[in-house]
């Protein structure tokens, strides 16, 4: 496959969906045959006409495993580094996100979480591990947990 065979196959592919600059460069990297130099140079097309911004990714990210999964700040920010993202670009997704609507989301998760762990003995400890699995700290969980009699 050509170069510009994979420029056009990614533009196509970026104007559908949000990718991080990483991501686009291990496709790119994988339809060269391993050309790092060609793929270096199809990422930079890429950013330089608007496709790819780590930032705009990053940012789009945060708020959709925020809101659509639940997913807390800790989780988001490891999922982000994962990525390779720099650590600019991840405080600025994540200063993005509104915290009360983190505790609301953290609240309701953990009540019903609650519900389904009625009568357990061990229901205090399931439920932090829970929270603290879904990536929120231990003092905002702690908070929540105290505040709802649990």
């Amino acid at each position: 496959m050509t170069r510009d065979q994979v420029l056009s196959r990614l533009q196509n592919l970026c104007a559908r969906s949000e990718h991080c600059a990483a991501d686009v460069y291990r496709k790119a990297l994988k339809a060269l045959e391993g050309d790092a130099e060609a793929a270096a140079g199809v990422v930079a097309a890429l950013v330089g006409d608007g496709y790819v911004d780590d930032l705009r990714y990053a940012t789009a990210f945060a708020r959709d495993k925020a809101a659509l999964t639940g997913w807390g700040p800790v989780k988001i920010r490891f999922a982000l580094r994962a990525k390779g993202l720099p650590e600019e670009t991840v405080a600025a997704a994540l200063a993005a996100l509104e915290p009360e609507r983190a505790e609301e989301k953290l609240r309701r998760l953990v009540e019903a979480k609650a519900r389904s762990l009625e009568g357990d003995p061990q229901r205090r400890l399931k439920l932090l591990k829970f929270a603290l699995g879904r990536g929120y700290d231990y003092d905002s969980v702690e908070k929540i947990i105290r505040e709802s009699g649990l």
